[in-house]
């Protein structure tokens, strides 16, 4: 059966020829943490860095209700931006205001796309009154200076706040007056630091004097009468208000930013009685890294290799630390033991000088990388090792992966990171035997690879001891001569098996005394030897609570092997491509128990340029991409805090560490954390450290620290919930319950929690009263009952007979290892409309350079125009709305054809046509794709398909199934989701 044959939506769709798999929504990763039977846990040799030895009332009425002379948003004054052929044509919208509209800079003339038989501006983006404006403030407090943001750890709005939403300053989360100790703290980073010849602190009591600073203040808004903003999913979480003095030194850099490590609650309850009675979780989303490569996101780097750790719980020096005994010694913020100050720390060793101890990074810094001396090694750092297994079957070569897969291997040769001249390749194929390949050096007699093809699968063995792992540097000429000549050696090819387990059992021999990465590329579904799979994919199961048991590891052998495989510091990503089932539930193991991760290409096929073209830059930048090796993770914080469950790809070792044989750069962990003991501090403090070996050979510890403050009132847990952290963590949640437990329990858990957080809201914060029909919940928690119901309309968790068995697997990876904004993109996706965008959106900004994407709209039918132009991107597929009633002058423009009925739907990249609004839309497809503007590190390439409203059925049902805010198949519309919550919270 081919995914092709299960279309997602009901019918196949055929474009140039080509069949067109509905399956290509999704690409790549792995679902959280399974439970491993005891015999498989393993007993390694831990890096000596990581062995432990121990361990107000709220007003009733929203904000903007309480003071005179907010004004309500604007409607109407809508900004066209086209350029008309006619003047004729030409209006002028006036604003709300009254005062006129401005002319164009240059003294463009417009064109109306919208107009016609339709009033002009009427578009989604007509009303930009009522629209989020950068700069602004949090739905519900207002914009803190950016001094005093940064100092409190939390990053401005990207849109700002819609004005249905802002309230005076004066109302806000602000963080209140405070004395002159506060403000020197918060605005330490303003030029107001200690001079260079500051003394360190003196000796401090123990018990740190009690807060005097108001937390987030908490404002009750109605989800039913105030409809949500799409804007609401931007906004940064509430600000960390810490006491004065916290940090050992007033630095903007002290707390951790958001970026990579946030909390789902940014006040602490100091027991875990208050913590149960608030039904919200206690958790850490934690992404080390916010880029693929090191240049485009730089952190202090410490190399004096001065280390300064506390003897008993192992946490590192932060800021957060206290210096006592006139600096000599310093008490752990984590478990108050004192510590000797180490004899180098004041020492410039590059200089050979006394240093200020004020300007050390480690101090200021909440997140620092510690060049680690030779105690932190149980051996020499490896090399980088890449060890390629590719499926060389007739489905492989027949759909041009061997081929394209071996050009991509030696076009991205100087990409490899190898800087230390030491990185080692590997190449094995494999149908029914397994080849492998010796590679000469460059200097040798012969420059012909040799291949040695070995038929025992049961019990693989090296045909040679030596020569199948080559170095980059003495073979690099060969290596591009046998990837020239591997296409030609499987060319002609009949052989339909594929003994991928077997080869995997082969390539670990062949590397686990080393470590490294097997990379896997296979468009078969492995039916022999070691780890065989059947098909076992039934059309009558979708939809049904059998579903559940094709979601499950089909054979042992993958999570028993990947175990071995991160025991020996092997990790393994998976590259999967077939057109038929391949059974990505099984073989998704592999990545995840090994820190690696797993990429699907559904129906994918060389013959087509997009299919190419996006495996080709994911691929290079896969290979280009800096990894961490032999790298371990823990999470330390204070006493009475501890590290209970973690989710991700990589192996536990034991209750809290987490082992990788490879850390990824593009993905993201949740921890959650435990309240055990009643915590008397004001402040508490959580530490992440990731010990790794980068590619240069170094071996390095990542330091990331985070301050929240501690409460005893409800009220201000609420006021300071992070709603996007809240929703990773259910994610995770969510995958985890799907893979024990199935899908409809699954759903029925997030269903059920949203209400227990209504009903908890509603009875210990709004006095139990529901008026006026509405439903109560907080400013900053708003978009929590959107993400709920998008997380369960998601690919991964929807209720549908119509989704092929390895889509829904593929979806259930992507859930659990996204880096929080991509996940929250993945389920509640972008949508801007294109035919109404300001004059500014799409043009690079004069300043920066960037390209100004249009503002989001909400996912709703009630957004689009039947006369409009949309781009939907959930970070993984791109689609371009075309409404039935397009102008023809905008077809024109955009797709350069005469109209809409010759315009070609599907899979596509959209050409460039002689005109400035064409090159427009084409900067804000690639901007919307641009990963790095949002802080994470990402290979994906979405795919682009342009969707025609009176288009192929099947096409146009996929790119409404994004619109999350609608009544889709067997899953309710935003407002009858609401109506639920309402009707289970009265009850």
């Amino acid at each position: 059966m081919q995914i092709s044959d299960v279309n997602l939506y009901t019918s196949n769709f055929t474009a140039e020829a080509h069949m067109w798999p509905v399956a290509e929504a999704v690409t790549r990763a792995p679902p959280s943490r399974l439970n491993l039977p005891p015999n498989l846990t393993p007993t390694p040799t831990l890096p000596i860095e990581e062995s432990n030895s121990g361990d107000i009332p709220s007003p009733r009425r929203p904000p903007w209700q309480l003071h005179k002379g907010v004004t309500p948003p604007q409607e109407g004054h809508g900004q066209p931006g086209y350029d008309s052929p006619d003047p004729s044509q030409q209006q002028s919208p006036v604003p709300a205001h009254g005062a006129p509209v401005p002319a164009a800079a240059g003294g463009k003339k417009k064109r109306a796309y919208a107009g016609e038989a339709f009033d002009f501006g009427s578009g989604a983006n007509a009303a930009l009154g009522g629209q989020p404006t950068a700069g602004g403030a949090y739905g519900a407090y207002p914009q803190q200076p950016q001094g005093q943001a940064q100092a409190m750890g939390y990053q401005q709005p990207v849109y700002g706040a819609d004005p249905s939403q802002m309230a005076p300053a004066a109302a806000g989360y602000a963080q209140p007056a405070a004395d002159v100790a506060q403000m020197t703290q918060q605005f330490g980073g303003m030029g107001m630091a200690e001079p260079h010849h500051m003394p360190p602190p003196q000796q401090q009591p123990v018990v740190q004097p009690a807060r005097h600073v108001q937390l987030n203040q908490l404002y009750p808004t109605d989800l039913i009468s105030q409809p949500f903003n799409v804007a609401e999913l931007d906004y940064p979480p509430p600000p960390i208000v810490l006491p004065p003095g916290t940090s050992v030194y007033p630095s903007p850099d002290a707390n951790c930013p958001p970026k990579y490590m946030r909390s789902t609650l940014n006040a602490v309850p100091t027991n875990n009685s208050l913590l149960k009675k608030s039904k919200l979780p206690f958790a850490l989303v934690i992404q080390p890294y916010g880029a693929l490569h090191d240049q485009e996101d730089p952190i202090p780097v410490i190399p004096d290799q001065v280390i300064s750790r506390c003897r008993r719980c192992r946490s590192y020096i932060n800021p957060f630390v206290t210096f006592l005994d006139h600096g000599h010694r310093w008490r752990c913020n984590m478990c108050n033991l004192t510590n000797d100050v180490p004899q180098a720390f004041d020492w410039d060793s590059t200089l050979q000088k006394p240093a200020d101890r004020s300007l050390r990074s480690d101090l200021n810094h909440s997140m620092v990388e510690f060049v680690a001396p030779q105690e932190y090694m149980v051996r020499p750092p490896q090399p980088l090792v890449y060890l390629f297994l590719i499926d060389v079957s007739y489905s492989s070569v027949a759909s041009g992966l061997l081929a394209t897969s071996a050009r991509c291997i030696k076009e991205s040769l100087d990409r490899i990171p190898n800087a230390d001249r030491r990185t080692r390749l590997g190449f094995m194929a494999v149908d029914s035997s397994l080849h492998y390949f010796s590679i000469p050096r460059d200097q040798s007699e012969s420059s012909e690879a040799r291949m040695l093809v070995v038929s025992d699968l049961d019990e693989p063995f090296l045909p040679i001891p030596t020569d199948l792992l080559v170095t980059l540097s003495e073979c690099r000429e060969n290596v591009e001569n046998f990837l020239d000549k591997l296409q030609e050696m499987f060319q002609n090819t009949q052989n339909n098996s594929c003994a991928m387990g077997s080869a995997l059992r082969a390539g670990y021999k062949l590397i686990s005394p080393v470590g490294g990465k097997m990379t896997v590329l296979s468009a078969s579904l492995p039916n022999i030897g070691h780890g065989a799979l059947i098909m076992r994919e039934d059309k009558k199961v979708l939809g049904t609570s059998k579903e559940s048991s094709l979601l499950q590891t089909a054979n042992s052998f993958y999570k028993s092997f990947a175990v071995e495989c991160s025991k020996a510091q092997v990790s393994v990503d998976m590259f999967l491509f077939s057109s038929q089932y391949q059974d990505v539930a099984s073989l998704s193991n592999l990545p995840r128990y090994t820190g690696g991760q797993t990429y699907f290409y559904p129906g994918w096929n060389a013959a087509r340029e997009e299919d190419a073209m996006k495996f080709a830059s994911e691929f290079s930048a896969y290979l280009s991409s800096e990894i961490g090796l032999e790298a371990v993770l823990r999470v330390r914080a204070t006493t009475g805090l501890r590290m209970s469950t973690f989710y991700g790809n990589f192996f536990n070792r034991s209750s809290d560490l987490c082992a990788f044989p490879a850390f990824p750069r593009d993905q993201a962990y949740v921890v959650e954390v435990a309240i055990d003991e009643t915590v008397a501090k004001p402040v508490v403090c959580l530490q992440a450290a990731v010990l790794h070996t980068t590619c240069n050979g170094e071996r390095r510890i990542r330091v990331l620290t985070l301050a929240l403050p501690t409460t005893t009132s409800l009220a201000d847990i609420y006021a300071s919930v992070d709603q996007q952290a809240v929703a990773t963590f259910f994610s995770h949640k969510a995958v985890e319950r799907t893979l024990s437990s199935g899908l409809e329990p699954a759903r029925e858990a997030l269903q059920a929690k949203l209400i227990e957080l209504l009903t908890t809201y509603r009875k210990e914060l709004a006095g139990g009263s529901v008026s006026g029909g509405g439903l109560q919940f907080p400013a900053n928690m708003r978009g929590l009952p959107v993400l709920f119901l998008a997380m369960i309309k998601n690919l991964g968790l929807r209720k549908s007979a119509q989704i092929p068995t390895d889509m829904r697997s593929a979806a259930l990876c992507l859930l659990s290892t996204l880096p929080l904004p991509l996940l929250i993109q993945y389920i509640y996706p972008k949508m801007y409309s294109l035919h109404d965008m300001p004059d500014n959106a799409g043009i690079p900004d004069e300043q920066t350079g960037e390209i100004t994407l249009p503002p989001a709209i909400n996912l709703s039918s009630k957004s689009i125009a039947n006369y409009g132009l949309y781009l939907i991107d959930d970070g993984q597929t791109q689609f371009l709305w075309v409404g039935h009633n397009a102008v023809p002058q905008l077809i024109v423009d955009v797709f350069g054809v005469a109209s809409k009925d010759e315009l070609r739907v599907g899979k596509q990249t959209l050409r460039a046509v002689d005109n400035e609004f064409n090159q427009r839309v084409r900067n804000v497809i690639e901007k919307s794709r641009d990963h790095r503007s949002k802080g994470v590190g990402s290979m994906i390439v979405p795919h682009l398909y342009v969707v025609r409203e009176d288009g192929e059925p099947g096409l146009r049902l996929w790119a409404q199934s994004t619109l999350v805010e609608d009544r889709a198949d067997q899953s309710p519309s935003l407002e009858q989701w609401m109506g639920t919550l309402r009707e289970k919270v009265v009850q």
